[in-house]
């Protein structure tokens, strides 16, 4: 099926991605490498489509997950408010600096380099090896215990997980063990920097997106996606519970892992054909 003229994506389509957004976005496994990767695998005319066209619905299917992420973690943004301070500004300052710094001016460059399915399976590649390496480290730190360098590891990280595959759950986990945190205060972490950034890539993906404007079939395919995801990510919280307990980061780097010899696999079956 070929894209229409005013971009927009059949509701199947639009749909089946704003489902896999979801647990895709609460489980280190990059939910940019699957919004990639599945239309790829599956043998879309993903490519067809105009690279702004696909970006536009990327940034809805980021608006529904965020504000998913808001309503579903309301408790405990309130708690983490409630006992807001000086150190806790630092960190959350330094965690949010480099991403943000990074995405703004370099964001587009490494879309527009790194985007291919080969590139987001080596992000997957890497990212896991980072998950393995950093959660062999000892569990020596808790609660209350992070510091600024801690903050500014953290947003170092979130930069690097602009690049596709790499998953900005995955690689802030990874830098938390790596700094050795126990795995429960590495996901609180994560999860406590990740909110900042991700409503902060959105809202600017969202300003240029209204001064480009979207096509009628465009905005329907968006809403689409929108609402798919923002359901899929309220009704997935429960696996955030699933990460924070305990559990140790090389199943996920399994999948990863997995996933990404699928992609070169392919690749290859492809130059040999």
């Amino acid at each position: 099926m070929s894209p229409a003229a005013d971009g927009a994506i059949p509701a199947r389509r639009a749909l089946a991605l704003g489902i896999v957004q979801g647990p895709a976005e609460l489980l280190p496994v990059s939910s940019s490498a699957h919004i990639v990767l599945i239309p790829w695998l599956a043998g879309w005319d993903w490519e067809l489509l105009d690279p702004e066209v696909r970006k536009s619905f990327e940034v809805a299917l980021h608006a529904g997950a965020a504000a998913a992420l808001l309503i579903g973690q309301r408790e405990a943004i309130v708690e983490e408010l409630r006992s807001f301070d000086g150190r806790r500004a630092l960190i959350l300052g330094l965690s949010f600096l480099p991403a943000a710094a990074v995405g703004y001016t370099l964001e587009r460059p490494i879309e527009q380099r790194l985007g291919g399915p080969k590139a987001t399976a080596i992000g997957l590649l890497a990212g896991a090896a980072a998950m393995l390496l950093a959660d062999m480290r000892p569990q020596r730190r808790g609660g209350g215990e992070a510091t600024g360098a801690d903050g500014l590891a953290l947003g170092i990280a979130q930069a690097a997980a602009l690049a596709p595959g790499v998953s900005r759950n995955g690689i802030t986990l990874a830098a938390a063990r790596w700094r050795l945190f126990s795995r429960d205060q590495a996901n609180l972490l994560s999860r406590t920097i990740a909110l900042p950034i991700i409503v902060g890539a959105t809202a600017l993906k969202g300003v240029r997106l209204r001064r480009r404007g979207a096509a009628p079939g465009l905005q329907r395919s968006m809403a689409i996606g929108a609402v798919a995801s923002f359901a899929s990510t309220l009704a997935s919280q429960r696996l955030i519970r699933l990460v924070e307990r305990d559990r140790a980061l090389w199943p996920y780097a399994a999948y990863r892992a997995g996933l990404a010899a699928v992609v070169l696999a392919k690749l290859s079956r492809g130059r040999g054909a």
